[in-house]
Parts: structure tokens; sequence; C-alpha cells
């Protein structure tokens, strides 16, 4: 699919950069829409995008592809009130990175033959930092997730084209419950993982100066925003604890193999993990 007119709700970081690249890609008609005002004003400067919507619903008339840029509950909200303003053929999409309440919420409303979610895994770590730009998301892994209705083969094809033609990207066609499960590990637990030593680290009160390399790198997630987190863990709810109850039980096993002072053994247990990090650079 390539839109002649697309709306992108929500402008930072992904929908921002998902706006300019599709006005460089030659989308003649970006509408795009924030609810901080300064985002959108700062896009229209840069051409990112070519119209600026004061609401979403004024954002979505006439055009046909819509993406939804926000949390997943914000998601949810915003396909229940998008869902009357779009026009009858448009597409429907968003950038979620939990997909089961989002297919559910687009399916609810009567979406199910017009909708695809979909998650784009960015290779850089630019999103993360909350940074913009017109080639964040060129070559990146994008999950698309159908909802399950007999007509939204259409839908799902239609997105993942537009993902590959226009934003020149890899879309990856996955459901949307095997997809929660799989970032449950990949994305989320990290996540977690991270906060959880951030806050471990916190407590014993080190000079700033005590922490290398290590330190910093393992708690960079930890700075990203507490309130879209607290969303995304709590909407993925069941598959994070599952995967936080097998790494608990991988830190007894450190844990023992301190205790028994168990050499061999901790040295294996450290190639494993070693080797594992070094396969995913390949």
């Amino acid at each position: 699919m390539r839109p002649t007119t697309l709306a992108v709700i929500g402008l930072e970081p992904l929908g921002g950069s998902l706006a300019w690249q599709a006005r460089r890609a030659g989308i003649p008609r970006v509408i795009g829409y924030s609810p901080q005002p300064a985002d959108a004003v700062r896009a229209l400067k840069v051409d990112a995008i070519s119209d600026m919507a004061l609401t979403p619903e004024k954002a979505v008339h006439g055009a046909d592809l819509i993406v939804i840029a926000a949390s997943p509950t914000r998601t949810a909200q915003l396909i229940g009130a998008l869902a009357p303003q779009a026009s009858p053929d448009a597409i429907l999409t968003d950038v979620a990175s939990v997909k089961a309440p989002v297919c559910r919420a687009a399916a609810q409303h009567g979406l199910a033959d017009r909708f695809a979610g979909s998650h784009p895994l960015p290779a850089s770590t630019s999103a993360t930092a909350g940074r913009t730009g017109p080639d964040l998301l060129r070559g990146a892994v994008v999950y698309v997730c159908p909802v399950g209705s007999s007509q939204g083969d259409q839908a799902v094809r239609q997105v993942m084209h537009f993902w590959s033609r226009v934003m020149e990207a890899e879309p990856v066609l996955i459901e949307a419950e095997r997809h929660d499960r799989q970032v449950a590990w990949t994305r989320h637990l990290p996540q977690a993982v991270s906060c959880l030593l951030a806050k471990t680290l916190a407590a014993r009160r080190l000079g700033g100066v005590s922490f290398g390399p290590g330190a910093r790198d393992a708690t960079r997630l930890a700075a990203e925003d507490p309130e879209d987190w607290a969303d995304l863990l709590l909407e993925n709810a069941g598959p994070i604890l599952e995967a936080l109850a097998k790494t608990e039980r991988e830190l007894t096993r450190l844990q023992t193999l301190l205790e028994r002072g168990d050499r061999d053994g901790l040295r294996s247990y450290l190639a494993d993990a070693a080797a594992f990090r070094r396969g995913i650079e390949r």
C-alpha cells in the first residue's frame, strides 16, 4: 500500500520518524497529530508532515492509511475514538510493542477487516533515546499481527506492503499472542532487569564515579519513560511474570555456584552466557 494521504497520530519518536520517512518516500500528504503541539510544529518545520491536525479525529479525515503511535493502553482508546471518524475504506495500524490487547480493541470496534497491528524494532538506540530521524525505521524488522478476521488478510497485505515499499523495512507476519510472549523475553524482561539493577544500585548509595561502563550499559534501559513502561509491563504481565520466574531460577543457580565455590561450573555458566551474547552480533 502506498497511501495518498497518511495520518500519523503521535509524533515522538517512532511516529515522527515514520511520518518523516514517508514524506521523503514521496507520500504527498502526511497529516500529523501530537498531544504536544510543539512536536507537531517541529515536524511541520522540517517537512516531516505536510499538515498539522489539532485533534486525532481531524487528522484521520480522508486518510487512506492511519498509523497510531502511542502506548498500548492509549492505542486501544484511540482505536475506539477513531473508528467512527475514519473513511470506510481506510486501513489502520499502530506501532505499540504489545499487540494482543490492541488487536482485541480493533475487533471490538468493528475494525477487524481493516486493521493489522505493527511493532517496528529499530536497529539503532535512537528511538529509546527519544530521537526522531527520517532513517530510524529503514531496515528495521517490523512484526505485523493479524486481528483474525476472515476478511482481514487484505489489511495485513497492505500494511506489510507499506512497511516494505514505503518505509524500506522488513515486515514479519506473526500472531499477536505469540508476538507478546516473544517480546516478553527479548524486550520487556531486559527492561525489567535493568530497572531492578538500577534500584539495587541506588539503594547502595554509591558515588557516581564508582560506576564503570558495565553498570552504565546494564542500567541504560532503566532511564526510559516510567509512565510508558508501567503501561507496557502491565499490558503484557502474564508472559513477563513467566520470564521473571525463570530468570529467578537462573539467579538462584548462579548463587549456588558461588556458594559452593564451583569454579568449573561457574566458568561454564559464564561461557554459555558469553557465547549467546557474541552470537547476537553475527
